[in-house]
């Protein structure tokens, strides 16, 4: 917004000179784009916030010069307008019908009109006037144009002169645009009005309200009965009106921004005295006023201690007060806080927040002592549960499985869960995303059979959701499924592995291993009959339940049969699932650092003679119990049976790895193997 500082002077007695102006309403959140010299005037161009309607007039900027400056005073018309020229005393000599005026749209907030008679329209507006309208861009058009640009001006509220004699009945209706309305508006351009609030007479369309006039109603150099709106409309009316139109006027430029609904009578009366003193001799009626939206504030509350703390600097509470009594709010005391009505011209202030940044304003940004930020810095990376995550998806993609990610929302799949409800969402985009999804093993499914459904190790880890009697759980969980050859076939025509429980336990192990949990994991193989119930995804006699401190922690097996055709798999495909979520409580991220040992490790091998109903977990607990610390690594590099064992009986090749501070013996070495030994006797083993 452009203004002389000359102006600025009408309402503000002050020694500071343009450029302070222009550096204090800076630093008071009223940017100073440039200052102009026009002949002997200083003009300053303002840029004034969105939120901040009450920045457009030279009457608010000097409210904020006022609550800054303490060396400065407010005039005798700074005063008057305070007051909202609340002395100006008109004799009415013309009464007006106050059914003259209707208001029919809520979005009018208040309407407010006078008529003047026997007014010269040819007259042109004192020179000073037509001056501080030229150096602010309003272009001088006749006194009665300049009266309304030079009020809207210096007291930021947009009026509008109509020929009364041109309105059907002298009538005022603001209602909304019934469909195949036009109106042609000032700028000569004509426009079809559809749903949006517009002013007319008793008959037509006279103008938009906050916008533009119609261009048939003008007051023109023949006028001489002339009828003055003062209104306030809703600012987010106004802004889709000016949108929808494709107009943008100074008048819509502040009703978007906000404009103070009591300064409506205010700037009809600054109206008539300053038309009186050019014209004497014309004849006034009385306001009809229309206030229905009458806004109410609720008082909001500060707490200067919290103030002080997010300034940075530290305010009184007798401080704060008077900062804000020089803003125009009304604040009283409650306690250790303030109980702060915001002034009309400010809906901005709705909560403490907007309170504290008005202390800061008005004290002085530039007087907060410079400080290096105060706290503690955040740990960088991942850690707790998402370090969890990450060293999982690291360690199952270093062990040759490939992540992907579906879509949470799906269709129904033989693979789905059916131990819950499903949920689904109320209107569905398609048939093909009409679920949220309860496993991650149909995403699998359908990525192995994009993928040419062979040779394919993916895993996915994310969120499925459950209704659980009536309650929409979600639950993080990671699942995999591996088929085919474990790695590509050599030149040489080799056969490669083929993927199996095996493979993929040791691809868990792996990832359990990164996590620090590899012994306290266990594999139980479940069977019809046994406790656990057996899920209808799974091979029912090839499948084992994973625990973890003896908690179900997933599955692990091979697909049913039936499922795999239903799927478009094939029989031999693992497929397995953890419950991520409920086993992150039991770990915890640490970093495993251990020194690399300068002493040489000493292997042994025995083969063991042992019924085929042991599970080899218990062979591998067994062999650990025997080993103690100095064990480091086991491994079953055969098995065999047929001739000369027994029915019912495998022969079990083990490896052993040990290792200790200092060199072993011989001795030491056959030692700690005849204790695992002995472990293994106890399941019924025998050495071979």
């Amino acid at each position: 917004m452009k203004f002389p500082y000359s102006m600025l002077c009408d309402y503000v007695e002050t020694e500071l000179t343009a450029h302070q102006i222009g550096d204090l309403l800076t630093m008071a959140g009223f940017e100073l784009e440039g200052i102009e010299e026009v002949g002997d005037e200083f003009v300053l161009d303002i840029k004034v916030m969105s939120n901040r309607g009450d920045g457009l007039s030279v009457f608010g900027l000097a409210r904020e010069v006022l609550a800054k400056d303490q060396n400065s005073n407010p005039t005798r018309l700074y005063s008057r307008a305070a007051s909202r020229f609340g002395d100006v005393s008109v004799p009415e000599t013309l009464l007006l019908d106050t059914e003259v005026a209707r208001i029919e749209s809520e979005s009018c907030r208040r309407f407010a009109v006078r008529r003047f008679a026997g007014v010269n329209a040819k007259d042109t507006s004192p020179a000073w006037m037509q001056k501080r309208l030229d150096v602010s861009g309003m272009r001088p058009i006749s006194l009665l144009v300049d009266l309304t640009n030079y009020i809207m001006l210096e007291l930021g509220q947009p009026l509008h002169a109509f020929d009364r004699n041109k309105l059907t009945e002298g009538r005022i209706v603001v209602r909304e645009a019934k469909p195949g309305e036009m109106l042609t508006t000032l700028n000569g351009v004509e426009h079809e009005l559809n749903g949006q609030m517009m002013i007319c007479d008793a008959a037509k369309p006279v103008g938009v309200p906050g916008v533009m006039g119609g261009l048939e109603t003008e007051v023109t150099d023949g006028t001489t009965n002339l009828l003055l709106e003062s209104a306030n409309f809703v600012n987010i009316v106004v802004r889709k009106t000016r949108k929808q139109l494709g107009l943008a006027t100074e008048a819509s430029y502040r009703f978007e921004r906000s404009v103070d609904p009591d300064g409506v009578v205010a700037a009809t009366l600054r109206f008539t005295e300053l038309l009186l003193e050019c014209q004497p001799s014309i004849q006034v009626s009385n306001i009809v006023d229309l206030y229905p939206g009458k806004q109410t504030f609720t008082p909001v509350k500060l707490r200067v201690d919290r103030a002080s703390m997010l300034l940075g600097v530290s305010i009184s509470p007798l401080q704060a007060n008077t900062y804000l009594k020089r803003l125009g709010m009304d604040a009283s005391a409650m306690g250790d806080s303030l109980m702060v009505v915001p002034p009309s011209w400010r809906p901005d202030i709705v909560r403490e927040e907007d309170l504290v940044e008005e202390l800061g304003r008005v004290h002085g940004y530039e007087l907060i002592p410079e400080a290096y930020p105060a706290g503690s810095t955040p740990l960088g990376g991942s850690h707790g549960k998402h370090l969890l995550t990450d060293r999982l998806r690291e360690a199952l993609i270093r062990a040759g499985m490939t992540q992907i990610i579906s879509h949470s929302l799906r269709d129904f799949h033989p693979l789905d869960s059916k131990s819950s409800n499903r949920v689904a969402p109320r209107n569905p985009a398609s048939p093909e995303h009409c679920v949220l999804r309860n496993s991650l093993l149909p995403g699998l499914a359908e990525a192995a059979k994009r993928n040419g459904g062979k040779d394919v190790h993916l895993f996915e880890m994310g969120k499925v959701f459950h209704d659980h009697k009536g309650t929409y759980q979600e639950r993080l969980q990671m699942s995999l499924l591996s088929q085919g050859a474990l790695y590509p076939a050599n030149r040489k025509g080799e056969s490669v592995p083929q993927a199996d429980f095996y493979s993929t336990r040791a691809v868990l192990d792996v990832a359990f291993e990164a996590l620090g949990i590899s012994h306290d994991v266990s594999y139980t193989p479940l069977v019809p009959g046994y406790v656990h119930p057996l899920d209808d995804r799974y091979h029912p006699n090839r499948v084992a339940l994973i625990t973890i401190y003896g908690e179900d922690f997933g599955l692990l097996g091979q697909i049913h049969p039936d499922v795999a055709q239903a799927s478009g798999l094939s029989p031999d495909t693992i497929i397995g699932t953890i419950y991520w979520e409920y086993g992150q409580q039991f770990m915890e991220p640490q970093l495993n650092i251990r020194n690399i040992s300068r002493n040489p490790a000493v292997n042994r091998d025995i083969a063991i003679l042992i019924d085929k109903s042991v599970p080899f977990e218990k062979v591998e607990q067994a062999i650990s119990a025997g080993g103690g610390d100095v064990l480091e690594k086991q491994w079953l590099f055969d098995v065999f049976e047929g001739a000369n064992i027994s029915e019912g009986k495998h022969s079990l090749g083990i490896g052993l790895q040990f290792r200790k501070q200092g060199n072993f013996t011989d001795e030491e070495a056959n030692a700690v193997r005849d204790q695992i030994v002995s472990k293994l006797e106890a399941l019924g083993a025998v050495l071979r």
